[in-house]
Order: C-alpha cells, then sequence, then structure tokens
C-alpha cells in the first residue's frame, strides 16, 4: 500500500506540475511577442518540454574583445537584437594647392639651406687641412712610414674620381642658373643676362653692326621680319634680336624661327632655345603672333646658309610660302629686312655631302680655314654688317580665306623676295670694303 500512495503521489505531483509549466511556457511567449521575437506555434494539447538553458557566453580575448572577434569572426546576434548604425566615414580634407609665392619662398629657403650646407662642408674640410700636425718629440723617430700620404688627400682623391661628386656639382650649377620666368618655348631671361656681354662684344667690337631703318617696325602687335639667311655659322638671328632691342623707339624683342638642324647637334638646341630661337614650325609661328610677338623668319632655310662664296648675296627659292599663308590667316604685317656682311664670315668654296646624312649633318662646309684648321677653323671673320628694315607690306586685304590660293600666295611670295634682293643690291653696291663697310 506504501508503495501504491508513493506512486500515487507522484502522478499527483506530476500532474500538478503541468499547468504551472504551461504557465511559465505562456509568460515566456508573451515576453518574447512583446520584443518583437517570433513564436513557434503550439498545439493545444501538446505538452512542452523544459528548456534547455543557454550556454554561457565565450569567454573575452585579449583587450575585453569577444573570441569570435578575436578569431577574425563576427559575434552572432540573438533573434530581435537591433544592430548598431555603423559609423559613415568622415569626408577627405581637401588638400590646399600652395600659391606661387608660397613655392618660390620655399625654393629660395632650400637654396639658402644648400649654399649654408656647402659653406659648412667646406669650412670643415678647410678647418680640418689647416690643423697643426702634432710632430714627434725631439730624439724620438716618426712611426708614420715616410710615403704615406696624407689623409685629406686621399679622401679629395677618391671623391674627384667618384662619378656622384661631378652629378652634384651639375645639379647646383643647374639650380643657380635656372629661372623661375621660362616660357613656353624655353626663353630663359636670367640665361640671356648671362652672356648677353658676348653677344654685345660681338654686335659692339667684333661686327660692328650698323641698322637703319628699325622704326619701319610697328611699336606693337604681331609682325613678322623676312630677311635673307646667311653665314656658315649663322649669327643672324641673334644679330638681328639685338638690332632691333637697341635701334627700335620700343626696344622691342624679337623671336626667331631657327632651323630643325640645329637642334639635333648637343647642346646647341637648347642653347638656342634659352636666348630666344624658337623652332621653325607653323604652329610655333602662329602661337608667338597669337600672343602679339615680333617674330622674325629666315625663308631660304639651309639653302640659304649653305650657298657657295660665289652665290652669296643671291637669294634662294622661299620655298613653298609658308610665311605668306601665316601673315594671311593671321592679318599680319611683313617687313622686309636685309642684312649683308654675313656671307664673309665663313666663306664656304665647297661642301661635301658623302656620308653626312649619317652623322645627323647636311653636310660637311669647307672653308679657308676649315677643316684645316680644325675647330678654330669655324671662327668668324670680323666683317663689317649692315641690317636694313624696309617698309611695311600688309595683306590684311585679301582676307584669312586666301591662303588655300596658290598662285596668289605664290605670287605674293615673289613680291615679298624681290623686294628683299633689290635691299641686297642697294646695300651690298653702296659698301666700299668687306671689312670697314
Amino acid at each position: 500500500m506504501t508503495r501504491k500512495k508513493r506512486r500515487g503521489g507522484g502522478g499527483g505531483a506530476a500532474s500538478g506540475e503541468g499547468p504551472r509549466a504551461d504557465t511559465r511556457q505562456d509568460a515566456s511567449e508573451r515576453a518574447l511577442h512583446a520584443e518583437g521575437a517570433d513564436v513557434p506555434q503550439r498545439s493545444p494539447g501538446s505538452r512542452t518540454r523544459p528548456r534547455r538553458k543557454s550556454a554561457p557566453p565565450p569567454p573575452p580575448g585579449k583587450g575585453g574583445e569577444p573570441q569570435a572577434a578575436r578569431n577574425g569572426r563576427e559575434p552572432t546576434r540573438l533573434r530581435g537584437e537591433i544592430e548598431p548604425p555603423a559609423e559613415a566615414p568622415a569626408p577627405p580634407i581637401p588638400a590646399e594647392r600652395p600659391s606661387e609665392a608660397e613655392v618660390a619662398a620655399r625654393i629660395r629657403e632650400l637654396e639658402e639651406r644648400l649654399d649654408r650646407m656647402i659653406a659648412d662642408r667646406t669650412r670643415d674640410r678647410e678647418s680640418q687641412t689647416m690643423l697643426p700636425r702634432s710632430e714627434p718629440p725631439p730624439g724620438r723617430p716618426s712611426t708614420a712610414p715616410p710615403s704615406a700620404a696624407p689623409e685629406g688627400v686621399l679622401d679629395t682623391a677618391r671623391e674627384l674620381l667618384s662619378t656622384d661628386f661631378y652629378l652634384r656639382k651639375w645639379g647646383r650649377l643647374g639650380l643657380r642658373n635656372r629661372s623661375e620666368e621660362v616660357d613656353e618655348f624655353g626663353y630663359d631671361p636670367v640665361y640671356e643676362q648671362k652672356v648677353l656681354p658676348f653677344f654685345d662684344f660681338l654686335y659692339d667690337k667684333y661686327f660692328r653692326v650698323e641698322a637703319h631703318g628699325a622704326e619701319q617696325i610697328p611699336a606693337e602687335g604681331p609682325c613678322l621680319l623676312v630677311a635673307n639667311h646667311s653665314g656658315t655659322v649663322p649669327f643672324d638671328g641673334m644679330m638681328l634680336r639685338l638690332a632691333v632691342r637697341r635701334e627700335h623707339p620700343q626696344h622691342r624683342d624679337v623671336r626667331w624661327l631657327a632651323e630643325d638642324v640645329i637642334f639635333h647637334f648637343p647642346f646647341l638646341g637648347s642653347f638656342s632655345n634659352r636666348v630666344g630661337a624658337v623652332r621653325a614650325c607653323q604652329e610655333n609661328a602662329e602661337r608667338l603672333l597669337d600672343h602679339g610677338a615680333l617674330v622674325a623668319v629666315f625663308p631660304e632655310g639651309m639653302k640659304g646658309i649653305g650657298k657657295l662664296y660665289r652665290e652669296r648675296y643671291r637669294l634662294q627659292r622661299f620655298g613653298r610660302g609658308g610665311f605668306v599663308k601665316l601673315c594671311l590667316r593671321t592679318r599680319t604685317p611683313v617687313v622686309p629686312v636685309a642684312i649683308v656682311g654675313g656671307e664673309e664670315t665663313n666663306p664656304m668654296l665647297a661642301k661635301v655631302e658623302y656620308l653626312t646624312k649619317a652623322l645627323g649633318i647636311p653636310y660637311l662646309p669647307v672653308t679657308p680655314t676649315f677643316p684645316l684648321l680644325g675647330p678654330v677653323g669655324l671662327l668668324p671673320a670680323p666683317t663689317k654688317w649692315k641690317v636694313v628694315f624696309g617698309a611695311p607690306m600688309e595683306f590684311g586685304e585679301y582676307g584669312a580665306e586666301s591662303a588655300e590660293d596658290e598662285i596668289l600666295v605664290g605670287r605674293l611670295t615673289e613680291q615679298v623676295r624681290g623686294a628683299i634682293q633689290g635691299m641686297l643690291d642697294r646695300t651690298v653696291g653702296e659698301r666700299r670694303s668687306i671689312w670697314f663697310g
């Protein structure tokens, strides 16, 4: 009896525990509904199983981070948990572009710092070389071998033999000789001022140039100077530039167009650009005229400086009239120019054209002194020069569309060529001596 009562009592306890479990289950479902989670539907007579206890959270890693985050995985979130909003990245702060004045000040500061470093280095070396050598006391022989060279001499020799020494020197010279006003064609006014004394000597003392009619050039605006080309080594471009700068009432600057062959020689092309020359092409000339520049052209080209002495002051063909087309398109006036004296500076008796194309030169000149005296034979003779400017020629009446008319272009080209040839004949006829004018 006792066993049956105990069994019956146990069954009653179990049956009495059922409603309590259902009440707790309904309360938990209502709590989940309040949190917004989905609750699975239960059938009315289904018995609920006791819920398992949730596993404890994983131990945090180093620095308080969860183990999942430390392993590179995102931590799991419970259903209904709201994900925190991601922080928006801060917008990038635009870098301010320094002004030209700040850049120039920074460059000057770097130059001063470099000069101070060079001066300090030089001072240290001088102080090392000026230190008195310690002499051994009397009666004690010197331990240094007599043939040993001083340490300073070895360091100097080692530095001079290294290529880095010359690269540093070249870079420092480039920094000191640079200019902040170089234009788009390579003209460097600072560099020109450094070499201008040499050209002034040629203009005043060596060639003794005389200029006539410089007032014919317009005081402002674009203008094209068309001149004859002369001399085996052409100095006419720079002499024409100096003549206009000195004799013109407004002291205008001339930019002359140089042949392509000049830019094939080492350093000669860059030197010409830095003193005012521009590579000859229609685009460069048109850009210069659009800026209102005074441009000088030599339509003879290489045929002009390649003439033999017996053909001196006889104008060659002016190409296809490219300068006339340029004047018609830009409505630019033309001023004819005659240069006398350049043909006798290096009188060319013959020219060798065999295998010169492989060297990148059109011909090898033969003069009374070259190649007999080597490079010294290319020095120009001190002849008397004269530069004569003619009256301006206007082509604006024809219009820009006339540049496509080949017949009109040819006729205007011959008109300009005839004007220059007449000025050459008169100036040469009035000359009494090639040395004294």
